[in-house]
Formats: structure tokens, sequence, C-alpha cells
């Protein structure tokens, strides 16, 4: 069985980076075990784009239906040795659907591997109670 991390580089030549190169895989597990994956979209308007993050997230959602059911995420970025954390606005859509707890795992290039929590990512989020 692969590795998520060899699952993600096998995902990462799916990205669609042709302005940046930088190449992003996403890996979504449900608290099931199903595995719903996303990559980067870029476009040339730039605002168009779609993060990986938010593309495993949206699938999932629009495959299951279901909005409470995430049980990690596992993310591969960049080249080296350097652990690329989500962009600000992939941790916001984050944390509507996920606790504080929420299990992020990073990957570098190089195979390593760290794990930070939603709240790590991102300690004061904007939520449905600050309506």
């Amino acid at each position: 069985m692969a590795s998520y991390f060899d699952k993600l580089q096998a995902l990462q030549a799916n990205a669609h980076a042709p302005y940046s190169q930088f190449r992003v895989a996403a890996i979504l597990v449900m608290n099931d075990g199903t595995e719903v994956t996303g990559v980067n979209v870029e476009n040339a308007s730039y605002g168009g784009t779609i993060c990986a993050e938010r593309s495993a997230f949206v699938s999932a959602i629009s495959q299951t239906g279901k909005t409470d059911q995430f049980a990690s995420i596992h993310l591969l970025a960049g080249k080296g040795d350097q652990f690329i954390m989500p962009c600000g606005m992939c941790r916001q859509v984050m944390s509507e659907f996920v606790a504080a707890d929420f299990p992020v795992f990073l990957y570098n290039t190089e195979g390593n591997s760290r794990q930070v929590t939603m709240a790590d990512l991102l300690p004061y989020a904007f939520s449905k109670d600050d309506l």
C-alpha cells in the first residue's frame, strides 16, 4: 500500500500550475477512511485559482453531501526541505468544516512530515459564532 507521501507525489502531476510552477496536492481523509483528493488549479486571472486544500474540501462535500465527517488532511507543496503551510484563504475555509484539533499533515518533497492542528494554523478563526 502506498504511503500518503507517495500518493501525494503522484497527485502533484495533476496540478495545473502553468504560471507559478508551484504544484500542490491534498488528500482529505473522511471519518470512514475515504480519501478525497485535490490539486491546485491556476487561472490567468489569479483570482480564479483554487488551491488544493479547497479543491479537496469542495470535492468531498459535493461527492458526499457531508460537511462534518473529516478526519485529517495531508498536504504536499513546493520543493526541498521546507514545510509549506496552507494559505490564509484555505485556512479560513478549512476552519468552517473542522474542529480546532483537526490534524493537518504537511510533507516536504524529501518525504519528511510534520503534524499541526487547525488551531495552530488559525488560532483566532472567524466563525458562525462571530456573526
